[in-house]
């Protein structure tokens, strides 16, 4: 039988589905196979599949014995300001010997630039605590890549609105709030607490006109600061955000705020110290003195169910 002889690489950018066969030894099925799951980065198109050669040089790499790049972490996904303390006191302790870095995306967004290879690390809190597990695992598996990732419970968080210390009387309600003349900043498509919020506006049959919204927020933060400047007075978020900024909080529920990552980097020393940063006593006293948290699942890993 006469075999082919193997494409020559070029060094072009983006290599063919044959080309990187050739160049991973391996059949284009097994490529195909890989893309399927997300597990080799990949784009496409006109109608085929291209593969960016340096992201393939770095997967390449990564997939060796303890990966090449354990000394970053890169976390992105929801907002929350004890998660970005955490961080903060893990770069603080491990100086300049790796790269430990922030940027709060919301959770879809998150979630894509995780399946994209972009970061190491998604934080994600989607609808109610008693349905978390459910709808974490079933958020996740809409992306590529699910199947290697591992899903790590933070903690509960309680959901709300964020409102302007002088509107906030006593017994003010959800309905009292929508009704009233209240300017509000709401998030961006694809938040966990806007989904939150609607999910309750829905819940408790109450509208609210889209003229009464002035300002969309990009973070946890970046609303509770709209307010704090005078360009919102109400805007759905945690209450440890709202604490965080000195503003008043409505309850709503509580959440459940989980970590997504690939399981390689489940077992990193980076993650690791997370995780203890987050037990440890120091950030015990922060969430006890923002509020709205309990972190007695902290670590608890969630199955996510295969195909």
């Amino acid at each position: 039988m006469k075999h082919e002889a193997a494409p020559e690489l070029t060094g072009d950018s983006y290599l063919t589905v044959r080309e990187v066969a050739a160049y991973l030894h391996l059949n284009e099925k097994k490529i195909y196979a890989l893309v399927k799951d997300g597990a080799i980065p990949a784009t496409k198109a006109a109608g085929k599949w291209l593969f960016p050669r340096r992201l393939v040089d770095e997967w390449l790499m990564e997939s060796t014995h303890g990966g090449v790049l354990t000394d970053r972490l890169i976390v992105t996904g929801s907002d929350d300001p004890l998660l970005a303390t955490a961080v903060a006191l893990l770069a603080a302790e491990v100086g300049h010997t790796a790269l430990i870095s922030i940027c709060p995306t919301g959770t879809r967004m998150g979630l894509e630039l995780l399946s994209r290879r972009r970061a190491n690390l998604c934080a994600i809190h989607w609808g109610q605590d008693t349905l978390a597990d459910r709808l974490h695992t079933q958020i996740v598996r809409q992306y590529p890549g699910h199947t290697s990732w591992a899903l790590v419970r933070m903690a509960r968080r309680e959901q709300g609105v964020m409102v302007r210390p002088d509107l906030m009387g006593t017994g003010v309600t959800l309905d009292e709030l929508i009704g009233g003349k209240q300017r509000w900043a709401f998030r961006q498509e694809g938040s966990g607490s806007q989904h939150f919020f609607q999910t309750a506006l829905f819940n408790q049959q109450v509208t609210l006109d889209g003229k009464a919204v002035v300002a969309t927020a990009l973070s946890e933060r970046h609303s509770a600061s709209l307010i704090v400047q005078g360009q919102a007075d109400c805007a759905p978020g945690v209450r440890s955000a709202a604490s965080e900024f000195g503003l008043k909080f409505l309850p709503l529920g509580w959440e459940c705020f989980d970590l997504v990552l690939p399981q390689g980097v489940y077992f990193r020393n980076l993650f690791q110290q997370l995780l203890a940063v987050l037990g440890g006593q120091t950030l015990r006293d922060i969430a006890a003195s923002l509020h709205g948290y309990d972190l007695e699942l902290l670590g608890r890993v969630i199955s996510i169910p295969s195909d």
